[in-house]
């Protein structure tokens, strides 16, 4: 797979000197993403009919993601002249940095954590939040939820898996969760309620004795392999 040149900024970014919440309305309903210190965001233009006098729209350059902050968190917020780039990478380099991945997520999961629908900084995460952040934590970037990180990687069978690759699950319409696959049939995620759990837990793709690993068992859809770290242009996601 080749890596396609970096896109180009076209507005002006801010870096984040604390961890920011983004909801997904401005009325600031509705948790979506969290943006930790150090990561860079795009103050956007909302529609008239978005608009609002409380809450400002930005987009994470890291992903793309968009969100509402409060206004109350512009303090949290300086303009840099530092640019955010995109890191090429190719699977070679991303092969060399799984072991970060999984120790990062490893690490995680002994904190004391419960779900948390948008949480991506820790220690309470949501699926596909607790991946994002465990690839960053090496410098390999995701896009931020599950079926956008299925669309990113690239398709491979059961009997292929490889520690550090994704798996996935859901409807046969729609991805809604992923686990990071550890080896032995085993994949480490973060579960909520709902199905069983509610935090950070290891469960078996074989073993189907525990019922969480029977739910998931019966929701799977394919398992996915991380081959370039992601910029939010990428042709791939949809």
């Amino acid at each position: 797979m080749q890596v396609p040149p970096h896109p180009q900024p076209t507005a002006a970014e801010y870096a984040c000197r604390r961890t920011l919440n983004l909801y997904k309305t401005p009325t600031l309903e509705g948790l979506v993403t969290q943006a930790a210190a150090g990561r860079h965001l795009q103050i956007q233009v909302p529609s008239p009919t978005e608009a609002s006098p409380s809450a400002l729209l930005v987009r994470l350059c890291e992903d793309g993601y968009p969100g509402w902050i409060g206004l109350r968190q512009i303090s949290a917020l300086e303009p840099t002249t530092d640019l955010y780039h995109p890191t090429e990478m190719d699977r070679s380099a991303i092969v060399e940095r799984l072991p970060q991945v999984i120790a990062f997520a490893e690490a995680a999961m002994a904190q004391s954590n419960v779900y948390l629908w948008g949480g991506t900084v820790g220690p309470n995460f949501d699926c596909s939040g607790l991946m994002q952040t465990a690839f960053a934590s090496a410098g390999i970037r995701l896009p931020r939820d599950s079926y956008q990180q299925e669309a990113f990687t690239q398709p491979i069978g059961w009997d292929d898996l490889e520690p550090g690759d994704l798996v996935f699950f859901g409807t046969p319409e729609r991805t809604t969760h992923v686990g990071l696959y550890l080896g032995e049939g085993r994949y480490l995620h973060s579960s909520g309620r709902d199905q069983g759990r509610n935090g950070i837990g290891i469960d078996s793709l074989t073993d189907l004795t525990d019922p969480v690993s029977q739910t998931y068992y019966q929701q799977r859809r394919r398992p996915g392999r991380v081959m370039v770290s992601y910029w939010p242009d990428h042709p791939t996601v949809s």
